[in-house]
């Protein structure tokens, strides 16, 4: 007997995968769902066995961030795992206290110092809304009902699913964390 697993994509931008539910809000050549995650996901409730958020979350208003969580926990099947990959604040701030300025992917017709490399980097020139850690990625998904919080390594999984790091990128930069609803 043979198991389809439903696996989700979520904020997948200009590059869906091919073989997940693809979701954004700008709607794109591979895009299943296109809508803004905060109006809900066009899935019925329980139906994903594991999403994927690689550098979407950060883009969301603070206050949405809590909204968006609870709506990619309602998708997810129970047990269901959601595995995040977040610009890592804390890399970039270690990077920026040990004078790394070859850390950061901002040009110097940009950004000359490090001081404001780490800025331009932070916000990202302006898209992302919310920076992140791990001690905050960790409490906003315990607040959203999630549980089982471990942060991962770059193509490292703590679930049963080993291809949930099909879709990690940006492994200098980023923080990697998976949590069962």
């Amino acid at each position: 007997m043979e198991t389809t697993i439903t696996r989700l994509n979520w904020g997948c931008g200009d590059k869906p995968a091919q073989g997940w539910i693809n979701s954004d809000r700008q709607a794109a050549a591979g895009v299943d769902l296109c809508g803004d995650i905060r109006d809900g996901l066009a899935l019925a409730d329980a139906t994903v066995d594991y999403a994927v958020a690689i550098h979407a979350l950060q883009d969301l208003p603070w206050r949405d961030i809590p909204r968006a969580l609870r709506e990619l926990r309602r998708v997810l099947k129970p047990g269901g795992v959601l595995r995040l990959g977040l610009p890592d604040m804390d890399r970039a701030i270690a990077a920026y206290q040990r004078g790394d300025a070859a850390y950061f992917h901002v040009p110097d017709s940009d950004a000359r110092s490090t001081g404001a490399k780490l800025v331009t980097q932070l916000i990202w020139y302006g898209s992302t809304r919310t920076p992140f850690n791990v001690e905050y990625a960790v409490e906003v998904l315990e607040n959203a009902g999630f549980r089982d919080i471990r942060r991962c390594a770059f193509r490292e999984t703590a679930s049963r699913h080993p291809d949930i790091v099909a879709l990690d990128n940006r492994e200098r930069e980023s923080l990697f964390v998976e949590a069962t609803a």
